[in-house]
């Protein structure tokens, strides 16, 4: 069996991490994210899209159905969009809705068709542990515990089909979204690594990682799971 990949976002940190990882074991992947790509490969095709427009997300996904028959869905593009709860607005809440739950469920719908008919797909979120609580995160921590409820739900719609759905929830991790939070190299980035139980924050070969087990054809018997890649932040209270 061949094997196809959509990776939203992409184009940078763990979505490219694990889009290579993926071509360098012989998938297609598809990337959909705003830019293009940073990385570049034979098996790498590229569609620029913005998520956060649900028209132009379906016709990424009419493309994307017409030209691939894909096996594998990983939602992984998100932004945070912090603030406090009396400057939050509902239209924040709205466009993080779209991008994290509304482009997923579009982008899913274009993909199915294939999935079952093979008799086999691998759907996978990129969550987050804010899903808990963090202050500031009142539409980032909201849509982002969305996402374990609907993956929980297409888990058992889907388990019949051959198709598993899991969430890997990420703690703090060095990304670009990570350091339009906190300064890098700053103190206070120094302070949250030391307040992790394992010491360290997190890299996107983490969370690389823990997507390659969720995309594997072998692990068929894992659906509706969520899985912290946080080095125990998900354990107990951590303040960032």
């Amino acid at each position: 069996m061949t094997y196809t990949a959509v990776i939203t976002g992409g184009s940078k940190g763990i979505g490219a991490d694990l889009g290579q990882r993926l071509c360098a074991r012989g998938y297609d992947v598809v990337s959909l994210s705003r830019g293009a790509p940073d990385w570049s490969h034979a098996r790498l095709h590229h569609i620029e899209v913005d998520l956060l427009d649900a028209a132009a997300t379906q016709e990424a996904g009419a493309q994307i159905a017409c030209a691939h028959e894909v096996t594998h869905l990983v939602h992984n593009a998100g932004m945070i969009w912090p603030n406090l709860v009396e400057e939050v607005t509902p239209a924040d809440l709205a466009g993080l809705t779209q991008l994290h739950l509304g482009a997923a469920l579009i982008l899913l719908q274009a993909c199915l068709p294939a999935m079952k008919g093979r008799g086999f797909g691998r759907v996978m979120f990129n969550g987050s542990r804010a899903a808990l609580g963090v202050p500031t995160r009142t539409a980032y921590g909201a849509t982002k515990a969305g996402i374990i409820g609907m993956a929980r739900t297409w888990a058992l719609e889907l388990a019949p089909h051959g198709v598993t759905v899991n969430v890997v929830s990420p703690g703090p991790v060095r990304t670009d979204n990570f350091w339009d939070i906190i300064p890098k190299g700053s103190d206070r980035e120094a302070a949250l690594a030391s307040r992790i139980p394992v010491g360290r924050l997190g890299t996107v070969r983490d969370v690389s990682n823990a997507f390659l087990f969720f995309c594997d054809p072998e692990n068929g018997f894992v659906t509706g799971q969520t899985l912290y890649v946080c080095g125990g932040g998900s354990v107990g209270a951590m303040q960032l």
